[in-house]
């Protein structure tokens, strides 16, 4: 892409950004105007209802309390009219005296056991009824038969008299009445004077209001309904009565008393109903319902009782003129930017000719032609620039030919380098300053398996924990100017495995004598170095035989003795057989310990055979249980596989080594408690038998852990490090493994694994 293009898509880009964030204030602002206007429409909806709200309650409260005066007057003439006794009153006196008194029905009631009913009425309809579902009904004419005045928080109540609210009638569920009932102790009943409020009163808190909304939305298109909630009651189960077989919804308990309530989000409008109640303050929820996007706002406001307005408004339709606002805006901005892109590029074009004219002297300067000139008579800055190219031109002419006379001597150089760096056997390295990785020979690849690829960048980690401090003043004393020959140390491999290395370390450095970087030459001497190892052993074991076979021959002589000595005792029959075969077994059994040895200067011969481990190993628990209880521990054996296969092995052997093994190990619990656990494993898929010796004593550190078997190694006060030693010399004849696992604190886990003289399917049972 040209410069020309790049700087009309730039000032393009500014300008669409500028038109961009000028179309997001301008919707910001749009929007906030929208919202306070919807707040306003919304108040101003609110305020319309409580005034209707006021003025209906009013004008209903004049009318019920006059209608209620005048059916307490009308009960008073009744009960003078009809007299004190019910028995002498009929329904058809009733129906008369209802007509003279401009009532539409007149009822006696009787408290007759304890509960309310009517007995006689000019209504047909209206003998027979039972109060004692009515609710707080029942609970005032109670108060009125107990000649108390009535407190049951509605209707009104005067002297022994009470008024209910405006309703549906039990009679006749089509009908709303008014009702009023006089008892003042003077007649054996009360006295139920109604009148039918549909006509005359049709109920103005209902239809009034919803007037007043019909009204409201036909100014309103956005609005698709206004609902009136009573927060008493919405979100309840409604209260139902059953009036002649019919379920009636009473006036005074409904949820919505006003309005309608299509758009129904009854679970969520609960929870806004009662906080917009609590706070004061308008709340507004959007929600979808009917394939319709909604906003309702709740407006708490106060009448004859707490209600909230509910206003829902079609979503859509309310941010129409947003959109319409944002579109146009969109149009302009868009004709905006075309116009600059179109303007700056031809603006660009004119104004780059004379970058292009150094343009292509610098293209001729890449391809070698340092001579050709550019003419450009600009005092600005481009004419500056002009110049300084032609002077750059003759000095680069004469720097190319110092250069390539360099070059050549330089390849020379760097060839010979590459030759002796690549081909030699030593392991090569350069590292910066930081440690990192910048240059190895396949020699290093070789010796430690990294590639050259995993090796540059990367801070080496071959060198183990335990060098490392001394690695690091090495190369401390390196970058302070000095040099390191020779220098053995011991390296990790990539997979794991160390090698003993001899290390030359030597600085290097730039032409102003600064040092930039440390190369490090390394030399693999493991095979010197186990060969020195081996030697060391040859010779302790020399010395280890020597000592074994003067101990064993000093030991063997007096057992002679008292082999003999046993003998005699057995043919004289002064101890009995089972006493002197038990001291045979354990002479023999130390007899044998000692021969052993005699292994590390002149091995005895020993004859392999058949074995059972497991009995090998209890006869060695039953030998050291005392030595267990001694040092406080006990002896656990356990089988993990039945049933257990045989070995080819010598029993006296391998008992001195369950034996060396099983002692170490309470030795190393003294004192400390705990169980020892043996483990006797064969698993199926393998030919080996495994045997886990696993203390709880005190471990063993790791710098001793790798000196495990080494001769005369021993951190015992009395010990001479042999003992370990043996045994592995003994499970290696026996064609076995012995490994050693522990943690200081943790206690030592020593696995032997045996090769199994049959397969699992062929062996014998061991009970």
């Amino acid at each position: 892409m040209s410069i020309k293009t790049k700087l009309s898509l730039s000032i393009s880009l500014i300008v669409a950004a500028i038109l961009a964030l000028n179309m997001l204030f301008s919707q910001l602002s749009s929007r906030e105007a929208h919202e306070a206007a919807l707040d306003q429409q919304t108040q101003s909806i609110a305020e319309q209802l409580v005034l209707t709200l006021e003025l209906l309650e009013k004008t209903r409260s004049s009318m019920d309390a006059e209608l209620g005066e005048k059916l307490w007057i009308a009960a008073m003439a009744a009960l003078q009219k009809l007299g004190p006794n019910i028995e002498t009153i009929s329904n058809e006196q009733l129906r008369a005296l209802s007509e003279e008194l401009a009532l539409d029905d007149l009822t006696l009631w009787q408290r007759i056991d304890g509960e309310v009913q009517s007995v006689k009425s000019s209504n047909s309809d209206e003998i027979g009824l039972r109060s004692a579902s009515w609710d707080y009904w029942d609970k005032a004419f109670h108060q009125l038969f107990d000649l108390k005045p009535v407190s049951v928080g509605r209707g009104q109540t005067l002297l022994h008299y009470w008024s209910g609210p405006i309703n549906f009638a039990t009679s006749d569920p089509s009908d709303i009445n008014k009702w009023g009932y006089y008892y003042d102790g003077s007649a054996n009943y009360m006295v139920n004077t109604i009148v039918n409020a549909g006509d005359n009163f049709s109920y103005d808190l209902v239809n009034g209001t919803n007037e007043v909304i019909r009204t409201l939305m036909e100014q309103q298109s956005s609005v698709l309904e206004i609902a009136g909630f009573d927060p008493q009651y919405f979100g309840e189960k409604p209260i139902l009565k059953m009036k002649k077989g019919i379920p009636v919804y009473n006036l005074d308990v409904r949820d919505v008393p006003f309005g309608s309530y299509s758009y129904r989000n009854p679970s969520e409008d609960t929870v806004d109903i009662q906080q917009a109640l609590l706070s004061g303050q308008a709340r507004t929820a959007t929600f979808s319902t009917q394939g319709k996007e909604l906003l309702r706002v709740f407006l708490p406001i106060q009448a004859d009782k707490p209600y909230v307005i509910g206003v829902t408004f079609d979503k859509l339709e309310l941010e129409a003129p947003l959109r319409k606002q944002l579109s146009t805006h969109a149009w302009i901005s868009l004709g905006l930017v075309l116009f600059t892109m179109a303007a700056s590029y031809f603006i660009a074009g004119y104004m780059l000719r004379s970058i292009h004219q150094i343009m292509q002297k610098v293209n001729e300067m890449a391809a070698g032609n340092f001579n050709a000139t550019i003419s450009i008579q600009n005092k600005d800055e481009l004419g500056i620039l002009a110049a300084r190219v032609n002077s750059m031109g003759i000095h680069l002419h004469q720097f190319t030919t110092q250069l390539q006379a360099s070059a050549r001597e330089l390849e020379s150089t760097k060839q010979y380098l590459e030759s002796f760096v690549g081909h030699t056997s030593d392991a090569i390295h350069v590292v910066d300053l930081e440690g990192r990785m910048l240059q190895v020979n396949p020699a290093f690849e070789s010796l430690y398996g990294w590639s050259s690829e995993e090796a540059v960048g990367w801070i080496p980690t071959h060198i183990p924990p335990e060098h490392a401090p001394a690695h690091a003043a090495l190369y401390e004393h390196v970058k302070n100017g000095g040099s390191v020959t020779d220098y053995e140390s011991t390296h990790c491999m990539k997979n794991g495995h160390s090698i003993d290395v001899s290390m030359t370390i030597s600085p290097i450095r730039d032409e102003e004598g600064a040092i930039v970087a440390i190369a490090t030459i390394t030399r693999n001497i493991t095979s010197r170095k186990q060969s020195e190892e081996m030697l060391r052993r040859s010779e302790k074991l020399s010395v280890v035989g020597q000592l074994a076979a003067g101990v064993a021959h000093e030991v063997r002589n007096p057992l002679t003795t008292i082999y003999g000595f046993v003998q005699l005792q057995k043919e004289g029959g002064r101890l009995s057989p089972a006493h002197l075969e038990l001291m045979l077994a354990e002479l023999d059994q130390i007899n044998r310990i000692v021969s052993e040895f005699l292994v590390f200067s002149k091995p005895s011969a020993s004859r392999m055979e058949t074995l059972h481990v497991e009995e090998l190993l209890k006869d060695i628990c039953t030998l050291m249980e005392s030595e267990a209880k001694k040092c406080g521990a006990q002896l656990r054996l356990l089988k993990l596989t039945e049933p257990l296969p045989l070995i080819m092995g010598v029993d006296h052997q391998l008992k001195q080594v369950f034996v060396n093994v099983v002692k170490n190990g309470l030795e190393a619990m003294s004192g400390l408690g705990g169980e020892l656990r043996i483990e006797i494993d064969a698993p199926a898929d393998s030919s080996e038998l495994t045997l886990r010796f696993m203390d709880q004593g005190i471990g063993i550190l790791p710098e001793d852990l790798a000196r495990i078997g080494e001769p005369f190694f021993t951190r015992k006060p009395s010990g001479n490090g042999l003992g370990v030693m043996v045994c592995q010399q003994i499970i290696a004849e026996h064609h076995g493994s012995m490994t050693f696992d522990s943690s200081p604190g943790e206690g030592t886990c020593v696995e032997i694994r045996l090769p199994a003289r049959l397969p699992h399917s062929e062996l014998p049972a061991i009970s």
